[in-house]
């Protein structure tokens, strides 16, 4: 396997509350192979976003304190300048975010917004890289690129915003995509478009994509590997085949069990009991524990390592061996 292109240790992101400092994402590791899409999935608030926000050096300095190591190509972003991160930031690094109607600016064309990311970065004069605007909305499917350029993005449907999203991401060919829920509040239909057309061009482009979803049936349909966040932490990672084959860890058993099945027919959808704990004072072993009905004593007393469970396959479960047998009850 080939170097990693992006490899991201211990991360640790704290934000200051009411409640005192917040530990949103606690000693997270994780890592990317050029060409390679990784799904990190989890609840809302389990330090997912976050995570991806400290990659793109996009997060509030002084309502924050980040610490850890962000490797990309060689460089530790963290020790980067503001200037040096803006040449990486779009041109090496692309992101598409969690709401389009948000993320673009109301008050300029998608065209504007488009043309000024490529002439930021690439050494092309506007008219050439209106051309080059053009032709990204034809890539990824919308219908008269060169007319839509002038429309506002409220003059576009979500799916369409979305992929102008997608076209400014990929606008400079960067190497690594962020997709932060790429297919949230987008029909199903649409979002199987939207799954194909990223498929599509991130074998065209040959570039490694990081995929952020609460949706397993997404990460079973684009993941390679998967690395699963609860409260913070990473409580489990492996191959995506591996991980729907043999999950190691309750809290993944719990998502790929509340995942509704086509082919069963359901009244109720299974849920996974109670909430996720307060990152102000969280409970000082295994973050899933008071939520997980094969908890141990000492599950509530120290925090479980993440240890391999089989190859490139690690869980941070106490009884992780049990779980990914079934054999726990």
């Amino acid at each position: 396997m080939s170097a990693p292109l992006l490899t991201v240790t211990d991360l640790t992101v704290a934000f200051r509350s009411d409640e005192g400092m917040v530990t949103a994402v606690d000693r997270v590791s994780f890592a990317v192979a050029p060409g390679e899409v990784l799904g990190i999935v989890g609840e809302s608030g389990s330090g997912k976003s976050v995570s991806a926000l400290a990659v793109m050096g996009l997060l509030d300095k002084a309502a924050s304190r980040v610490s850890g190591e962000i490797l990309f190509e060689g460089e530790n972003l963290l020790a980067l300048s503001e200037k040096r991160m803006r040449t990486i930031r779009g041109r090496r690094i692309g992101m598409i975010f969690q709401e389009p109607m948000t993320s673009l600016n109301p008050v300029f064309s998608i065209g504007d917004q488009i043309v000024e990311t490529i002439v930021h970065h690439e050494r092309l004069g506007r008219q050439a890289a209106r051309e080059r605007a053009v032709a990204m909305l034809d890539k990824v499917g919308i219908p008269s690129a060169r007319r839509r350029l002038d429309d506002y993005p409220h003059q576009l449907s979500g799916g369409m915003r979305q992929r102008v999203m997608i076209a400014m991401a990929l606008a400079c060919s960067p190497k690594l995509l962020l997709a932060d829920e790429p297919t949230t509040a987008l029909d199903v239909t649409i979002q199987a478009q939207l799954l194909d057309l990223l498929r599509d061009l991130q074998a065209e482009l040959g570039m490694a994509v990081v995929v952020i979803t609460h949706n397993m049936g997404v990460i079973a349909e684009f993941a390679d590997r998967v690395s699963v966040f609860y409260a913070g932490r990473v409580a489990e990672t492996a191959p995506a085949e591996a991980l729907f084959d043999r999950p190691s860890h309750p809290y993944t058993r719990g998502l790929l069990a509340s995942t509704p099945e086509m082919a069963e027919e359901t009244d109720r959808l299974r849920t996974i009991p109670g909430t996720l704990p307060s990152l102000a004072k969280p409970p000082p072993g295994c973050r899933f524990a008071p939520r997980c009905d094969w908890a141990v004593a000492l599950c509530d007393a120290r925090r479980p390592p993440l240890e391999m469970v089989g190859e490139g396959h690690a869980s941070a479960c106490l009884r992780a061996a049990e779980v990914a047998g079934g054999t726990v009850a």
